[in-house]
């Protein structure tokens, strides 16, 4: 099998060439398999057959409609009524053409159903390790079924969902419109279909408060008389504008094995293992249905330049031509498959035990898409275990005693390799941000992250062979080949999918080393290895490891944009290119040693060159802006008015740890500050008018700073700024019911039906919140809650608590059902965060705030234009300019979300 001859022995560089068409092509034609979309189709019908086929720019049309239109869909407000109102005119006129069709072809077993759902209701909502509740009143949704016409073609129903409606500082034309468009094109492509008789029903749910925490898929699980029969859910989302439509999450075997049936398959079980670990700060409707319906199923996205997820830049002219196509194609495919599944595969109907923990292992490679179970995966991957000892053993250079034996400093060697590149890049990394200031300087491109950090993980890793000696090329491949044999089996055992990643690279190496053992060149007597053992080993690792670089990084850089400020966020990106790095290339401690000997001299200037090179990036990435139009810095402002005291303040924060955040504050309350009332001294060292004001400071953000509740949990994450804004002094609140305006427009909480049980020691009450024209409310109190009508298990304790609310617009008043314990003595936090910390037994003294339905910028820009309207308030007047000076400050560089809020606090 092995062979002592001599053979021609390559330098470095000359290695390098010969293997340059695989360390290119791979990493190429990865990149084109990451990227690649089919041609958008315009037609409605292929042009030779005549029959229907999805047409992108269809779909768009729906997209432009509902983003630009009809505008900012926010739940609670008009556009958010009126994206509904238009949608139901659809999905009307579908019905009526689908009974007319039916009606003109008396075979066809096809009926069409639709409703328009309404309803009310509150969920606990847990995020980002914080517990919440939600309650929302007169929310809608929009449901079509289609069906064969038969109870039992209905019995068993697979859901497809996506959500109308879009959050505060975006139209929403890829999040979620685009996949509203891909439902409307599915449908009219199934009905107009001659052929198509579904067995199993498909249900599409158009639900219209996604973004408000998910309320509208709860209602219809827990609410529509059809949710008991959904077997399985596609949930469509879009967390960015270009690319293929990922899927994120599977949830079960027979569902996995449909989703193999789509014409451009991407996905993989280490996306599902990542969402699922909870590091993404981020969740979909998929959870409601899991939760509530207890169903499994696919959770699917558009992941690509998730830089204007949630951004003003989210409309049509920025979603990349062919996206659409490709995710109405895949989402077609699934439905035609799951509805009329041929004979002999599995059926929705076998789903009926519900939700499972999945125990498929799958991934796309080379085009196709592979899956298979735990239970094979094991057997494999113990199989490979052995096979790698065997191969090892052969071809070893005393394979007569144990050959294992003498790889214990190799196998270190490889160890200390993986963790010396990690040491390199993360310190790099603490550089850029402590050192140079220059945090996220590789923020506005994904990949520019492996130019800075790539190098110092070479450099690393190399610096970490200089405790070895006397290893040889042949061992540490050797050593390369148990380790990942041995991670992939580890792995797996631990119930973790993404063990298929060491598992093909282990096979790869290992057939790598078997070809070119069986062909003669291994050099047993010198224990080398062959450079076609590394041509042959290589493409597979290097197409995983780049193929995961390009979707691992298309998701965490511009995540680390809305992470907090301090979110290490530089670790983070340069250790994904570290794990990256060392998945693509695990053949680099062989390669290296290929070239070494004992007297470290070849080592030296390897890495003496890699200092260099390192020190080149740097350079360049020290005076590189992280942002810049199309790739912006996400601003967070809020205009309040507490009416309670009075006091108008301007709300700043950003949630980047990028340099020079706090010079745009100041330059913000140069300009729109009120001026300090207080003589100036040091701290005074801003000027509004000629005028000193306080220079603004950071002020703490916690549970108690009911400044941002509307943000609440995701404010944790953020570092504030508050700065006093000038009020003329006539002006008079339209939200205080102290100002003598009637309860039309006050914004107030009282309590009904209140009754205190003295020797029960409980108060039981109805809390009611009253808060016309505006949105979004919340409110955040203190109290030991025995009961309310939120869940059935309140926190056993004296705590916060935060309500967030959501209704359909026009709909002014929620309520909450209470029983406390009294007494309810303040805890410390709650007296340093209120000036009168004395309550009385059983008091609750409530914070609240909500958004001015019309003082959200831009969404609400065109009042300022519309003659016949009231007087625009003040939270549009100001940011009217504030946006304009933002704009023209920062080069556009910035993208802002500015809401006018009302706030403040009152006893009950």
């Amino acid at each position: 099998m092995t062979s002592n001859a001599s053979r021609q022995r390559f330098g470095f560089f000359s290695s390098l060439i010969l293997l340059s068409p695989i360390l290119i092509g791979a990493p190429l034609y990865s990149y084109r398999e990451h990227t690649y979309l089919p041609e958008p189709l315009h037609e409605q019908y292929d042009p030779v057959t005549n029959s229907p086929q999805i047409s992108e720019s269809r779909i768009l049309e729906v997209s432009r409609i509902l983003s630009e239109d009809i505008g900012f869909r926010t739940p609670g407000t008009r556009e958010h009524a009126l994206g509904e109102d238009w949608l139901w005119d659809q999905v009307t006129r579908i019905k009526n053409d689908c009974d007319d069709m039916v009606r003109r072809s008396s075979r066809r077993h096809l009926e069409c159903e639709i409703w328009h759902q309404k309803g009310s209701g509150s969920h606990r909502f847990d995020m980002m390790g914080a517990r919440l509740y939600k309650t929302y009143v007169n929310l809608g949704n929009i449901i079509v079924r289609l069906s064969n016409g038969t109870e039992a073609s209905k019995e068993h129903s697979v859901l497809v969902n996506a959500h109308l409606d879009s959050t505060l500082p975006t139209p929403g034309a890829a999040d979620d419109a685009i996949c509203v468009g891909i439902m409307l094109e599915a449908i009219r492509v199934l009905i107009e279909s001659k052929d198509w008789e579904p067995r199993h029903a498909v249900i599409f749910l158009f639900n219209n408060a996604e973004e408000s925490l998910q309320d509208g898929s709860h209602l219809f699980s827990t609410q529509h008389d059809v949710a008991h029969t959904v077997r399985a859910v596609i949930n469509l989302e879009a967390a960015g504008t270009t690319g293929r439509d990922l899927l994120f999450q599977a949830t079960s075997k027979e569902m996995i094995e449909a989703y193999s049936h789509v014409p451009r398959p991407f996905g993989t079980v280490v996306a599902n293992d990542v969402f699922s670990s909870g590091i993404i700060l981020s969740d979909t409707d998929f959870r409601q249905f899991q939760q509530y319906l207890g169903v499994t199923g696919l959770d699917m996205a558009i992941v690509g330049n998730s830089y204007l997820y949630h951004m003003r830049k989210d409309v049509v002219e920025n979603i990349q031509p062919g996206v659409a196509q490709n995710f109405a194609e895949n989402t077609l495919a699934l439905l035609l498959h799951l509805s009329s599944p041929p004979i002999n595969s599995p059926s929705i109907s076998s789903l009926t035990a519900g939700f499972t923990k999945p125990s498929t292992v799958y991934f796309a490679l080379f085009g196709k898409f592979w899956m298979y179970s735990f239970s094979t995966a094991r057997i494999i991957y113990a199989i490979l275990l052995v096979d790698a000892v065997i191969l090892v053993t052969a071809t070893a250079r005393s394979p007569s005693r144990s050959a294992l034996t003498t790889l214990g400093k190799p196998i270190l060697a490889v160890l200390f390799a993986f963790v010396g590149s990690l040491l390199g890049t993360n310190a790099i990394a603490l550089l850029m941000r402590f050192i140079l200031g220059k945090p996220l300087s590789w923020f506005r491109s994904e990949y520019s992250a492996i130019v800075l950090y790539g190098p110092a993980a070479i450099l690393g890793a190399l610096i970490s062979q200089y405790p070895f000696t006397a290893v040889t090329e042949l061992q540490a491949y050797h050593a390369t080949l148990l380790i990942q044999s041995f991670l992939a089996i580890l792995i797996q055992l631990l119930g973790i999918g993404s063990a298929a990643l060491f598992f093909l690279n282990a096979t790869s190496i290992w057939v790598g080393l078997a070809v070119t053992a069986l062909l003669g060149l291994i050099s047993v007597r010198t224990e080398r290895v062959s450079l076609v053992t590394y041509a042959i080993s290589s493409f597979i690792p290097l197409f995983i490891g780049t193929s995961s670089a390009y979707l691992t990084l298309d998701v965490f850089v511009p995540l680390t944009g809305r992470i907090g400020a301090d979110a290490p966020a530089d670790n983070l990106i340069a250790t994904i290119v570290s794990i990256v790095g060392a998945l693509g290339c695990p053949l680099f401690v062989p390669f290296v040693w290929r070239f070494q000997n004992s007297n470290t001299r070849v080592l030296n200037r390897m890495i003496l060159a890699m200092v260099l090179v390192t020190a080149i990036p740097i350079a360049v990435f020290s005076v590189r802006e992280p942002f810049d139009s199309m790739h912006q810095k996400r601003v967070y402002v809020m205009r309040t008015e507490n009416i309670t005291t009075g006091e108008h303040h301007l709300h700043l924060s950003t949630s980047d740890g990028a340099p020079n955040f706090e010079y745009l504050v100041y330059e913000v309350a140069k300009q729109f500050s009120a001026p300090a009332i207080t003589e100036p001294s040091d701290n005074a060292s801003t000027v509004a008018a000629g005028i000193p004001v306080p220079k603004p400071e950071p002020i703490l953000m916690d549970w108690y700073n009911s400044d941002w509740d509307p943000m609440f949990p995701f404010s944790l994450f953020l570092t504030p700024y508050k700065i006093p804004l000038p009020v003329d002094a006539d002006y008079v609140s339209p939200w205080s019911l102290k100002s003598g305006q009637n309860r039309e427009s006050g914004f107030t909480i009282s309590a009904l039906d209140d009754v205190v049980d003295v020797e029960a020691g409980t108060r039981s009450l109805k809390l009611v919140i009253w808060h016309p024209g505006l949105i979004w409310t919340v409110i955040a109190f203190d109290a030991h809650v025995l009961e309310w009508n939120l869940d059935d298990e309140p926190p056993n304790e004296y705590t916060r608590h935060h309500v967030k609310e959501a209704s359909y617009y026009g709909s002014d008043t929620w309520s909450i059902d209470l029983v406390i314990k009294i007494p309810s003595p303040p805890t410390s936090n709650f007296k340093a965060t209120n000036s009168d910390s004395h309550v009385g037994a059983g008091e609750i003294l409530v914070n609240f705030i909500g958004l001015e339905e019309e003082g959200m910028w831009p969404g609400k820009k065109g009042i300022l234009k519309e003659k016949s309207v009231k007087e625009p308030g003040l939270a549009l007047k100001l940011f009217s300019t504030l946006d304009a000076w933002i704009e023209k400050e920062t080069g556009g560089k910035v993208d802002a979300l500015l809401l006018g809020c009302v706030a403040g606090v009152q006893r009950v």
